[in-house]
Order: structure tokens, then sequence, then C-alpha cells
């Protein structure tokens, strides 16, 4: 079996100067991989490199067994969905258009999360934070795509709310055959639904660990949190990520 999404030797940056350095792995269909680390460490990075909103300074990454340089929209038609850390939903459109207008039936997103069935006439911005996030990942799973890129989808929600999310994306992973690679914070939560952990440190591979490795070293999976003090990703840079995580068509690519 190929793997859905082969990385190696990935360098990217923000103009040309390298973030990320010298990453490496493969994503197999229905295997989850989380990328967890402290802030700076070059999570969001990595996914923008992944998602081809940011060219490649060195190395390469094959989705699908062919090698990439597709702008975003481009490898959304092929099959990738990415969930962003900004909340991807119209808020002016009630959640049933947000659905319609990424080509997802009411049917499917109810599966997923039945609590959206009684909210369909509700308009995107007066949903609940976490129904926003539900919504963004029912819009990107409903797609049925061979690989799912998803930035921090527990950020700023309730823990009950993080276990419905974690717990969808891992049944995309086993029933459909989805490959996911997830960016996370919380070590504990994440990693009950993973199958191989790579924590990063100063834009580069600290720790690569199978998940149920990561699970049970869990202590020397969050101290590497501790003693990595930020990373190497300036003022200037962060800003730079934060812009593209947040831009149109990252956001466009998810619904």
């Amino acid at each position: 079996m190929d793997p859905v999404i082969s990385v190696k030797g990935m360098c990217t940056g923000y103009a040309g100067q390298p973030v990320v350095h010298d990453l490496s792995f493969d994503v197999m269909p229905g295997e989850v991989l989380c990328l967890l680390g402290p802030n700076g460490a070059g999570k969001t990075t990595t996914m923008l490199a992944l998602a081809g909103e940011l060219p490649l300074i060195d190395g390469e990454v094959e989705f699908g067994g062919v090698k990439k340089n597709a702008p975003l929209y481009k490898r959304a038609r092929n099959g990738m969905s990415y969930v962003t850390e900004e909340r991807s939903v119209f808020k002016g459109m009630t959640l049933r258009d947000n659905l319609k207008i990424g080509d997802v039936s009411i049917d499917e997103a109810i599966a997923l999360f039945p609590e959206l069935g009684r909210r369909m006439n509700v308009r995107g911005g007066l949903l609940s934070g976490g129904e926003q996030q539900m919504l963004t990942l029912a819009r990107a799973l409903g797609r049925k795509p061979r690989l799912l890129l998803a930035d921090e989808l527990s950020l700023g929600l309730a823990p009950l709310v993080v276990d419905r999310l974690l717990q969808a994306v891992r049944r995309a992973a086993d029933e459909q055959g989805t490959a996911v690679i997830m960016v996370e914070q919380h070590a504990h939560k994440a990693l009950n639904y993973t199958d191989h952990a790579i924590v990063m440190r100063r834009g580069r591979v600290g720790l690569d660990l199978t998940g149920e490795d990561a699970r049970t070293r869990i202590g020397e999976v969050e101290q590497a949190y501790l003693t990595a003090s930020g990373g190497d990703v300036s003022a200037g840079e962060a800003d730079l990520a934060a812009r593209h995580a947040g831009s149109p068509g990252a956001n466009h690519s998810a619904g």
C-alpha cells in the first residue's frame, strides 16, 4: 500500500528564510499523524506548505504518488481538505447554506454531528464556537477526502466538544480510509486518537514516535514543550503565518 502523502527532507519558511528544516514522514490511508509542539515550533508553517500555501525551499512533497507544487485550490480538487486555525464559516449564511456551498448533504453532516440538525436555519455567525467547528469539519469530511489537514481543531473549545471532533476524525480514518495530519497542543487528548506522533522543536523533529509509544511516554512528550522556549519563528514570520492561515484560499479549501 502506498502512502497518501510522503514528505521527504522538506524545508520551508517565509521570504526564503527557513522555519521548518529537514522534515520527513509518510501517512498511509487510514492513519492519523499528530504534530505536537509549543507555539512557534513550525507546526502551522508545515501545514501551510503541505497545503500548497507556502513554497518549499528544499525537499519534496508527494500527494497520491505525484510530486506536488500545485496551489491549494487544485489540491482540494484532488482530494485534500484543509481545516485552518480560523473557523471556515460563512457567518452571514445559514448552517444549511454553508453545507450546500460546500457540496455536503445535510444527512452526511447530521450523521457526523447530530446536534447540528436543530441548527440548520441559524446563521453561521450565531452558532457557538463548537458548532462552527463541527460545521467546518463536517464540510471537510463530507467530501470524503483522501487527506485531511486539521490545524488546532480544539482551539478555545470545551473538552467535550474536542472529544466529539477528534472522534469524528478518527472515524473518518477508520471507516473511509482518510489519511489525517492534525496539529494539536493538547497532547493527552490528541494522542488517544493518534497512530503516529511527531513533536516539533524549533522547526525540527524533536521526537518521532508511534501513537502507542507517545501515549506511554507522555511525560517525555510534554517535557519537550517545556524545554522548547518557543521556536525559531520571528515575530514577523509569525505574523506572515497568521495571515496565510486566515487567507481566503485556505478558508475556501476547507469548505
